[in-house]
C-alpha cells in the first residue's frame, strides 16, 4: 500500500521531463524559499559531480523537511541528507544496514520488531541519534495524516518504545510481515528517512517547517545554495558513516543537481556528451544509444550493448476501468491480450532482450524466485497469460457481441470499442505507437492519446487503455497483487486512489489475500496463496500486461568511474541517483584522474 505521493514520484522517477504538471495533480506546494550564499568556495570540475533532472511539480525549494508534503522530495538531491535505518541492494537480494545495524522480528508471528541503532550515528550539529529519534518519526508517521505511511502505522502498530538509547521496540496490532521491508527499509522510492526529533519538536508545526539549510541531518552533504536552476550541496568532512566504517570518504566533494525540466532531451543528451553532465535522467533506447556512440567515456547498465538499462520497479500493463464497460466483459479483455505479441516487442523494441512480461511486479531475485514455483508454473501454464492469437482474440469478440465494421474494426450497438491508449510521450513515445498498432491489426479502434488529460484520464477511468506501471511489489508479489483488492476498488464516478486504475473486485481473490497478508514471504502457504491469486490476475485479465520497465541511464566516465552496472553490482543497489539509495551509488563514486 503506497500514498498517492510515493506512486507519483516514480512516475517522475522514469525521466518524463516533460510529463504536464496538471497529469500529476499535485498542487499546494510550499512557496519556494531560496536558499543563497554569502560566498561559495571554488571546487574543481573533477571534484564536481554534475546531475541533470527535472524538477518535481510537487517541490518546494527551500524544503528539506521530509514532513513538508507537498513539498519535499528525496528524488532532488534531499537523498543526500537524510537516511533511513536500512537499505536494500535489490540485485544483492540484502538489507544494508545502515542508522540500524539490526531489525529483527522478535515473535515468529510477526507482531513485535526490535531495532538496534549504530552508537556512532549522529547528526549534522553533533547531535547522537538515538531511540529517542525513531520513536519520534514513528510517532509522527502515526499522527499526522499527510506523510506518506499514516496508514501502515494508524493500521498496525500498537506501541513504540525506547528501551535504551539504542533500541526501539515497534509492537504491532496484527501480524505485519512486510513492515521492516516496505515502510522501514528505503529502496527505489519508497521507505521512510529517520528525522532529528531534538529540531522537529520545537517547530511551532513539524509538518510546515521547510528546513531550509538549518534542519540537522545524517547525511554526507550540506545543502549550500539552492534556486530554480540548481541544488548545490558539499561534503561535510564529519559524516559519521565513514567514521563508523560504512563507507570510505567521498571522493565527490560537491554536488550539482540541474533542473531540466524544461530542456528538451536532445539538448540534455549533447551536454552529456560534452562531459557536461556526469549523469541524468533516463532516455530512451535510441537517445541513449547515440549518446554511447559519441562519447565512449558514457557507459549504460549494460555497457555499450542493449538494452542498455537495469530493471526498474514499474512493469507497464494495459489497464482497464473494469466497471465499465465492454471493459468490465472479461472475454473482452481477455481478446485485447491475445492482441499483444510480446515476442515482437522483444524483437522490435529491445534487440531480442526478453523486456516484454506477463507479470505485474518486476523480476528481482526473491521474485524471480516466486515466478519460477512449481506453484506459479501451474497456474500459468493453465491459463497461458503471454498467448498471442488474434484468431482466438476474435472468437472471443463474437460471443461478447461485438462483430467487424466495414473498416475491420469491433463494433457494437453502432459504436466501436474504444481502444485508445492514454500514456505519456517522453517515456512511452516507443512502446505505446506498437501497441496501438498491434490492437488495430486485431480489429481494436486504437490509436494513443499522449494529451495532457492522459493520467486523468486513467483517475476518472475513462472508456480506452491505460498504459501504466504497478509501483508496488520489489521482495514478494503481495503488494502488487493488493493492488486490486476490492477494499480500493473505487466506483465509476469516482478517482481511482493511489493509481489502482482497474478498480476491480472479486471476494474469491480477497479472500486469498486476506489469509497470506499475515504469513512470512518464504512461507509455504503464502506461495501457494500467493500463485493462486496471481492465476486469478491471469484468468480475469484484470489488467493486461506488457513489459518490463527498464531504467537505461546514462553514466559518464571522464571524471568519475566506479559506475554500478550489471558487471559491477557494488552493494546491490539500483543506479538512479535519484531513489533513495542513489547517497550510495554517490559515495561510491571514485574520480577518474582527468
Amino acid at each position: 500500500m503506497f500514498k498517492f505521493q510515493t506512486v507519483t514520484a516514480a512516475v517522475l522517477a522514469l525521466g518524463q521531463i516533460t510529463l504536464p504538471v496538471a497529469a500529476l495533480g499535485q498542487t499546494g506546494a510550499p512557496p519556494p524559499t531560496e536558499i543563497v550564499p554569502q560566498s561559495l568556495p571554488e571546487v574543481a570540475r573533477n571534484e564536481t559531480l554534475n546531475l541533470a533532472w527535472g524538477v518535481s511539480a510537487s517541490s518546494s525549494i527551500g524544503t528539506t523537511n521530509p514532513w513538508v508534503l507537498p513539498g519535499y522530495t528525496h528524488q532532488e538531491g534531499n537523498n543526500l541528507l537524510f537516511e533511513p535505518l536500512m537499505y536494500f541492494g535489490i540485485y544483492k537480494n540484502e538489507f544494508i544496514p545502515w542508522l540500524a545495524d539490526s531489525m529483527e522480528y522478535t515473535k515468529d508471528d510477526f507482531t513485535a520488531l526490535e531495532i538496534k541503532l549504530n552508537p556512532m550515528a549522529k547528526w549534522s550539529d553533533g547531535e547522537p541519534v538515538t531511540a529517542e529519534d525513531v520513536v519520534y518519526t514513528f510517532e509522527g508517521q502515526k499522527q499526522y495524516e499527510t506523510l506518506p505511511y499514516h496508514a501502515q502505522f494508524a493500521d498496525l502498530v500498537d506501541t513504540i518504545s525506547a528501551k535504551d538509547e539504542h533500541t526501539v521496540e515497534v509492537t504491532f496490532t496484527q501480524p505485519a510481515p512486510r513492515f521492516k521491508f516496505e515502510v522501514l527499509t528505503e529502496k527505489f522510492d519508497t521507505g521512510i528517512p529517520i528525522v532529528p526529533k531534538h529540531w522537529l519538536e520545537k517547530q511551532e508545526d513539524p509538518t510546515k517547517a521547510p528546513g531550509l539549510a538549518e534542519m540537522p541531518h545524517s547525511g554526507p552533504y550540506d545543502i549550500v545554495a539552492w534556486n530554480a536552476n540548481q541544488k548545490i550541496l558539499d561534503l561535510r568532512d564529519d559524516w559519521w558513516a565513514v567514521e563508523a566504517g560504512r563507507v570510505e570518504k567521498p571522493a565527490v566533494k560537491r554536488v550539482i543537481v540541474v533542473n531540466i525540466l524544461n530542456q528538451p532531451i536532445d539538448t540534455v543528451a549533447q551536454r552529456l556528451v560534452n562531459n557536461e553532465f556526469d549523469s541524468s535522467v533516463d532516455m530512451r533506447a535510441q537517445i541513449i544509444g547515440n549518446i554511447l556512440q559519441q562519447n565512449p567515456d558514457i557507459q549504460s547498465w549494460t555497457g555499450t550493448e542493449s538494452p542498455y538499462g537495469y530493471l526498474d520497479w514499474w512493469p507497464n500493463s494495459l489497464w482497464m476501468n473494469d466497471q465499465l464497460e465492454p471493459y468490465s466483459d472479461v472475454r473482452v479483455r481477455k481478446a485485447i491480450s491475445l492482441a499483444v505479441n510480446r515476442d515482437l516487442i522483444n524483437e522490435v523494441l529491445y534487440e531480442g532482450a526478453e523486456i516484454a512480461t506477463v507479470y505485474p511486479f518486476p523480476l528481482y531475485p526473491n521474485l524471480q524466485t516466486f515466478a519460477d514455483s512449481p506453484e506459479v508454473k501451474a497456474e500459468q501454464e493453465k491459463y497461458n497469460p503471454g498467448a498471442y492469437d488474434v484468431d482466438e482474440s476474435a472468437k472471443l469478440m463474437e460471443e461478447a457481441g461485438f462483430t467487424k465494421n466495414g473498416d475491420g474494426l469491433w463494433e457494437k450497438d453502432g459504436k466501436t470499442l474504444d481502444a485508445t491508449i492514454q500514456a505519456f510521450e517522453s517515456i512511452h513515445g516507443d512502446i505505446a505507437p506498437v501497441l496501438a498498432e498491434m490492437l488495430r491489426q486485431a480489429g481494436f479502434d486504437s490509436n494513443v492519446n499522449f494529451g495532457t488529460d492522459a493520467y486523468q484520464n486513467m483517475v476518472d477511468g475513462k472508456a480506452g487503455l491505460y498504459l501504466f506501471g504497478h509501483g508496488a511489489s520489489l521482495f514478494d508479489p503481495f503488494e502488487a497483487l493488493n493492488l486490486f483488492h476490492g477494499r480500493y476498488s473505487e466506483a465509476i464516478g469516482s478517482s481511482a486512489g493511489n493509481n489502482r486504475f482497474s478498480r476491480y473486485k472479486n471476494p474469491e481473490f480477497d479472500a486469498i489475500l486476506d489469509e497470506i497478508a499475515p504469513l512470512g514471504s518464504d512461507d509455504p502457504k503464502f506461495i501457494s496463496g500467493a500463485a493462486k491469486a496471481l492465476g486469478i490476475y491471469w484468468r480475469d485479465v484484470i489488467d493486461v500486461p506488457v513489459i518490463q520497465w527498464l531504467h537505461r541511464i546514462p553514466y559518464n566516465n571522464h571524471y568519475w568511474t566506479n559506475w554500478p552496472s550489471a558487471t559491477n553490482v557494488g552493494m546491490g543497489t539500483n543506479g538512479a541517483f535519484w531513489a533513495h539509495t542513489g547517497m550510495l551509488v554517490i559515495t561510491g563514486l571514485k574520480a577518474s584522474g582527468n
